[in-house]
């Protein structure tokens, strides 16, 4: 499988990231749906025999469990240089966090990376992502305790996730304005239901250099399935019923027509989805969770599908504009 660059940064990564927040002990933390260490086990074996070489969690997945399975199992499959850790800070572990243990302050960050560090078992992670904007930090302390952070070693580069496009332009400002180290990477929801990040966000990191892990890049599975199918992690993902509930219409529309373009070709909704996202410009590899072999099987095999200028119009024609979902 050949690797691709992020963005303009010297990092090279697979072309399908491997999300990691499926593996996690499920009463710890929010998704009940996770799958614990054993079960998760054989997606790690299979990515890997894949050509798969990039994870991607956060020290909030499953209260930190997740962290800890994605250590363990690459520590035992993977030789630390032939894999690339992606992990994030922001959201609190336990819900009696103090008011340190949240957020983008210097006293969490610094906090963080070492307790991420200890669970995922290595000594650095090769990109460290700021979960979320955090309004109540000054954007200068989080930027220099990010890259006190990269000159410590204990991240090669940093990254940011979901925000708005000012947001991430007034962060990157403050630390070429400093010196300080700059973000390479933008992890953006983006699939064929929420597209909003054309807009602004993905002509920015175009122009800047700047890669794109888009998560959710299936809409949490909706776009692999007949329109109203639902699944155990449907009817209790809170984000899910949050982010797929704006326009139901457009929404079917374009669900039917991945169906429709996925029939005629004869391969999966979710390849066909993926190849979709994996067509945009400004897209360097999307996120992909899986609970089941044929997920991962179908990421690898979106690689091989190019589609076609009447089939991209066929997929997008029916978009509508939406309120952008963090």
């Amino acid at each position: 499988m050949n690797s691709v660059r992020l963005g303009r940064s010297g990092l090279s990564i697979s072309p399908v990231v491997l999300g990691c927040m499926s593996y996690g002990v499920p009463d710890r933390g929010t998704h009940t749906w996770t799958l614990p260490e054993e079960q998760s086990r054989p997606f790690f074996v299979q990515a890997l025999e894949a050509g798969l070489t990039t994870f991607d969690t956060a020290d909030s997945y499953s209260d930190g469990t997740s962290e800890e399975i994605t250590g363990r199992m690459l520590g035992e499959l993977a030789r630390r240089d032939e894999v690339q850790i992606f992990t994030k800070v922001f959201f609190p572990l336990a819900r009696d966090a103090g008011p340190n243990d949240h957020g983008l302050s210097r006293a969490h960050i610094l906090n963080a990376i070492d307790a991420s560090l200890t669970r995922l078992g290595t000594d650095y992670v090769d990109l460290y992502q700021i979960h979320r904007w955090d309004p109540e930090t000054p954007i200068e302390e989080t930027m220099e305790a990010l890259h006190d952070v990269v000159r410590a070693g204990k991240a090669r580069y940093i990254g940011a996730s979901s925000m708005f496009a000012w947001q991430f332009a007034k962060a990157q400002h403050v630390a070429e304005r400093n010196g300080w180290t700059r973000f390479v990477s933008m992890q953006d929801q983006y699939n064929l239901l929420q597209r909003e990040e054309e807009r602004e966000m993905h002509p920015l990191v175009l122009d800047q250099g700047v890669g794109v892990l888009p998560w959710s890049p299936l809409a949490r599975g909706r776009l692999t399935r007949p329109w109203g199918t639902e699944t155990e992690r449907t009817e209790t993902d809170w984000v899910t019923k949050r982010f797929y509930g704006q326009a139901d219409a457009a929404d079917r529309a374009i669900t039917e027509a991945v169906g429709r373009v996925a029939e005629a070709r004869g391969v999966s909704r979710a390849q066909v989805a993926l190849a979709w996202v994996r067509q945009q410009k400004a897209v360097t590899s999307p996120i992909v969770g899986a609970t089941k072999p044929q997920h991962l099987s179908d990421a690898i095999a979106s690689l091989e599908v190019t589609l076609s200028p009447e089939e991209l119009t066929a997929l997008e024609e029916h978009y509508t504009p939406r309120l952008p979902e963090f």
